[in-house]
C-alpha cells in the first residue's frame, strides 16, 4: 500500500503481519464453521481502517462491524464488497445510504425499523437488519419482556430480513463474573422465542474478543472480535494465556538537545526542575497527536532501546525528554512512544494504567493528524 511522503518525523506504524496473526488466533479459536466479524470501528480503533480493513479481508475476515453508517461507506471506498454490520444502527435520513451501500443495521428501534422498511419497499428491495437485545449490558437493544410485541411489529414489516440476533456481553473481560453466563442464557432463550415466532435468522452473535477467548461459543456461529485484532487485549488470563501481538507503532525523532543547568525549570509551569547538568531532548509529538497530557513527568519514551523520561509538562505540540543517561543520543535518533525498541518496549497497557483509562482509549486517541503507515506484506 502507498503511503504519503513524510516530512514532521511523528508517525503511527501499523504492523499488518502482527494483525493478519491476531485475526489467525481468533479463526485457531472458533473454527472454521463460526464466522468472524472483524470490529473496525472508530477508524479501526485509531489504526486507519483504509489499510486495516483490506488486509482482514485479505486474510479471512468474514464480516465487519462498524457503529456508523458514515463508517460503513468508508469501508466501500476502501474496497470492503463484504457483509458490513452497523452496530450503532441508523439515525433519521440515513436509510437511502443503508439501502444504496449493501448495509445491515442493528435494530433497536421500532421507528428506525419502520423508516428501514419504507425505505426498501419504496426501492422494491429488503434490507438485512440484526435484531438487537438488551440482555444486561442496559445501552442499546430490546429488553427481553418486549419482545413479543417487537416481534409483531417486524412480521407486518416485510421489507426487513431479520439477517441476524445480536446481543453484547457487559462483563466479559472479568470471566470470574457469573454474570456472562447468565446473558448467554437469556440470549439462548431470546434465539428460540425469534424461532418460535417464524424468523429464521441466519447468525447468531454475542462474543466480543473476551468471549472469543474465555467462554463457550456453542450455539453462536459468529464472533465479533475488536481488540484483540489490535494486540490490546488485556487482563487475567488474556495477557498470559492469548497469543497476541501489538499492531501499532507510536513513533517520532529528537528534532533538538539542549543541555540545561542543575536548578533549571522545564516547560510549562515548571513542573520538571531539573536537580544536575541534564541534557534535554525535544520531540515533536504531544496532546494534540494523543500523547496524553497525563503523561507529564510520568510517561517514558525509548531511545536507542533505553527509556527516557518525559521531563515537564506535555505540550500541544512537544514533549521534552530527560536523555541525561542516554550520551549517545543524537538530532534525528528514533523515539519510540509505544512499542518495542530492542529488549524494550513499550506497551498500550502501560500507557494506559500510568492515565487511568483503557488501551481502547490509548489507541483511538492517537489523532488523525499523524499519518499511519501501513508496513508488512499485503497478501
Amino acid at each position: 500500500m502507498s503511503t504519503p511522503p513524510l516530512t514532521r518525523p511523528t508517525r503511527v506504524e501499523i504492523d499488518l503481519e502482527a494483525l493478519r496473526f491476531n485475526l489467525h488466533q481468533v479463526r485457531h479459536r472458533v473454527g472454521p464453521a463460526c464466522e468472524i466479524l472483524a470490529v473496525v470501528k472508530a477508524d479501526a480503533y485509531g489504526h486507519g481502517a483504509r489499510g486495516v480493513a483490506p488486509a482482514l479481508a485479505a486474510a479471512g475476515a468474514d464480516q465487519f462491524g462498524v457503529a456508523l453508517v458514515g463508517e460503513g461507506l468508508d469501508l466501500r471506498r476502501y474496497g470492503i464488497t463484504r457483509p458490513v454490520v452497523v452496530l450503532g444502527g441508523v439515525f433519521p435520513d440515513e436509510e437511502q445510504a443503508v439501502l444504496a451501500h449493501d448495509l445491515q443495521p442493528a435494530l433497536y428501534d421500532l421507528d428506525a425499523a419502520r423508516r428501514l422498511d419504507a425505505a426498501a419497499r419504496a426501492a422494491g428491495a429488503r434490507i438485512a437488519c440484526h435484531l438487537k437485545i438488551d440482555t444486561g449490558m442496559g445501552r442499546l437493544g430490546f429488553r427481553p419482556e418486549r419482545l413479543g410485541d417487537v416481534l409483531a411489529v417486524l412480521k407486518g414489516l416485510p421489507g426487513l430480513e431479520v439477517r441476524g440476533v445480536i446481543s453484547h456481553l457487559a462483563m466479559a473481560d472479568e470471566p470470574e463474573q457469573p454474570f456472562t453466563a447468565a446473558q448467554t442464557e437469556r440470549f439462548r432463550a431470546v434465539v428460540d422465542r425469534v424461532r418460535a415466532a417464524g424468523f429464521a435468522p441466519r447468525y447468531l452473535h454475542l462474543a466480543n474478543s473476551a468471549a472469543v477467548f474465555s467462554r463457550d461459543l456453542a450455539g453462536c456461529n459468529l464472533v465479533r472480535p475488536g481488540i484483540s485484532l489490535y494486540g490490546g487485549l488485556t487482563g487475567t488470563p488474556f495477557e498470559e494465556e492469548v497469543p497476541q501481538r501489538p499492531v501499532m507503532r507510536f513513533l517520532s525523532q529528537i528534532a533538538q538537545l539542549k543541555e540545561v543547568p542543575a536548578g533549571e525549570g522545564i516547560s510549562y509551569a515548571h513542573r520538571f526542575v531539573t536537580t544536575r547538568p541534564s541534557k534535554l531532548a525535544a520531540v515533536p509529538v504531544g496532546y494534540a497527536d494523543g500523547y496524553n497530557r497525563l503523561l507529564t513527568n510520568r510517561g517514558d519514551v525509548l531511545i536507542r532501546g533505553r527509556r527516557a523520561p518525559v521531563a515537564g509538562t506535555v505540550c500541544m505540540d512537544w514533549i521534552l525528554v530527560d536523555v541525561t543517561d542516554i550520551p549517545a543520543a543524537a538530532v534525528g535518533d528514533r523515539v519510540t512512544l509505544l512499542g518495542r525498541d530492542g529488549d524494550e518496549c513499550i506497551t498500550a497497557r502501560e500507557w494506559a494504567d500510568k492515565i487511568g483509562t483503557i488501551t481502547y482509549e490509548v489507541f483511538c486517541n492517537i489523532s488523525k493528524r499523524v499519518p499511519r503507515v501501513f508496513v508488512g506484506t499485503e497478501r
